[in-house]
């Protein structure tokens, strides 16, 4: 059996995030010190109110209403209305995978026992991934800062047995799902609530499964463009290890050197009127790809720190039980990752869909059938072999390239000018993962193309061409003529995202 993710006692990386999504459980640390702090930060809170200190959003009001003081027999009541109130979220609920990533980074933030939230509250919440018990998030609603309170409200309020969860793939309310496998709700502690919302983990979880993506997407594009090179009879010698070596950004250079594995000793035809060099969407793919791949580690950096982040507000200081107001609820470096990610992997989109318009294309295919077509030769002119691939996969391209707008720079002043200046970080967030939805697809439509051109070839010749041929046409037949390839589709890019067609 697979060991637990341990949470509390070593910083996550994002592989550990995948692993959650998943599946993996989740254990919070047992260590005597870090369950000590968390305690003593909790105890801190409790304190400072039976002081009567004015704490935000414990014995006052939320955001613009903070010079609201609250009385203290309505300070319970207050915190759970504020996730009654914030559970105004719109759009489709977050996917299973999401929904974890999401709770494991709150998990991860509230563990680091600066937030004043109970040890017995975080082993909830660890149980929540244990037993798959997912509360249901709307997708839509957060602006990023003051954090993910729109979508972290679901988390509080299925915590105290609220709202709409999901269990073994059917909807339920919370506290029958809780009742089912052996749980009881919480009544939430003073700042819990506020604690469990107010952060940045709804977009971290998102933005780092996109990250992964966005990983296996680099790889991919490498492999792809060593078969474009087989199917269109063109240059290895683009991707000579000295060239890379006078440009010496690492990214264009690993991606050289992958191309050059998956190519092997192949080497093409060459009559007199071959091409001297070919065309930018072959010979630059280094260049283009390398700028996603070299983005990847800032974006790793970004994305870890975050995670590892106490991002509430206020922050707790349990050696001396003071509260620091603050403002590490801003998502800004979560929706530049996200943002140069979205760019990124959407020029990918733009090379491949390039590669898939010269292999159609019998001016530019080096002697294949128009379209890819492989009916008999006497019979090609009623068959339409890739040219509606082709179309299908211009249009993804097209819809990739449209969500490239940096969503930062529309920061909206919102809640009576509270929150004046937002990071809109989980809208980049969940762009990169729609992008990295159509940016996919572009890729299997092209591996698909790939294959026809290997069989029109008579069969594949470099390694990978051989791997990825094999694996395709082990559940996607040749196109001989005309019929439906949506399903192709599907299959393929069902197959892609479970790593069979890279070995992962």
């Amino acid at each position: 059996m697979n060991e637990p993710v341990l949470v509390g006692e070593r910083p996550l990386c994002l592989e550990d995030v995948r692993q959650v999504a998943l599946g993996a459980r989740v254990q919070l640390t047992e260590d005597a010190a870090t369950r000590e702090k968390l305690e003593r930060a909790a105890r801190a809170v409790e304190h400072a109110v039976t002081r009567g200190e004015r704490i935000y959003g414990v014995t006052t009001g939320f955001g613009d209403a903070c010079q609201n003081d609250v009385p203290e027999a309505a300070q319970a009541l207050l915190a759970r209305n504020l996730h009654r109130y914030h559970r105004a979220g719109v759009g489709p609920v977050f996917p299973r995978e999401e929904t974890r990533a999401i709770l494991l980074a709150r998990l991860v933030s509230l563990a680091r026992g600066h937030s004043g939230v109970r040890t017995r509250t975080l082993l909830l919440l660890a149980e929540l991934l244990n037993r798959d018990v997912l509360p249901q998030i709307p997708c839509r609603g957060s602006v990023g800062a003051s954090g993910d309170l729109t979508p972290l409200a679901y988390v509080a309020a299925a915590l105290e047995g609220e709202g709409t969860v999901t269990l073994e793939g059917a909807a339920l309310p919370a506290a029958d799902a809780l009742g089912r496998v052996g749980l009881s709700p919480l009544t939430l502690a003073p700042k819990e609530s506020l604690s469990l919302m107010n952060g940045t983990s709804a977009m971290t979880g998102v933005a780092i499964l996109g990250w992964l993506r966005a990983e296996r997407l680099g790889r991919f594009a490498a492999a792809l463009t060593a078969l474009a090179v087989e199917t269109l009879h063109g240059e290895p010698a683009h991707f000579d290890r000295r060239i890379f070596e006078l440009k010496a950004h690492p990214g264009p250079r690993t991606f050289a050197e992958w191309v050059r594995a998956d190519l092997g000793d192949f080497s093409p035809p060459r009559g007199p009127d071959a091409r001297l060099q070919d065309r930018y969407s072959v010979r630059c793919a280094p260049h283009v790809v390398g700028v996603l791949l070299d983005v990847l580690p800032e974006a790793r950096r970004f994305l870890e720190i975050e995670l590892e982040s106490v991002n509430d507000n206020p922050l707790v200081v349990p050696e001396t039980g003071e509260l620091l107001r603050s403002g590490n609820f801003y998502g800004g470096h979560v929706c530049h990752a996200a943002d140069s990610l979205k760019v990124a992997v959407a020029n990918v989109a733009d090379l491949l869909d390039r590669q898939l318009a010269l292999l159609v294309d019998s001016k530019t295919n080096a002697g294949l059938p128009r379209d890819l077509v492989l009916a008999p030769v006497e019979e090609r002119i009623v068959h339409h072999g890739f040219k509606a691939m082709q179309i299908t996969a211009s249009a993804l391209t097209a819809e990739a390239l449209k969500l490239t707008l940096p969503a930062s720079v529309f920061s909206r002043s919102t809640e009576s000018h509270n929150q004046d200046k937002v990071s809109l970080g989980t809208i980049a967030a969940r762009d990169l993962s729609a992008a990295l939805d159509l940016v996919e697809t572009v890729a299997v439509v092209h591996l698909l193309a790939l294959c026809q051109a290997v069989d029109a070839r008579g069969g594949p010749r470099s390694p990978r061409a051989r791997a990825l041929h094999a694996a395709v046409r082990a559940k996607v037949p040749s196109n001989v003529a005309d019929r439906p390839m949506d399903d192709d589709v599907g299959v393929a890019l069902t197959s892609y995202r479970s790593g069979e067609l890279l070995g992962d």
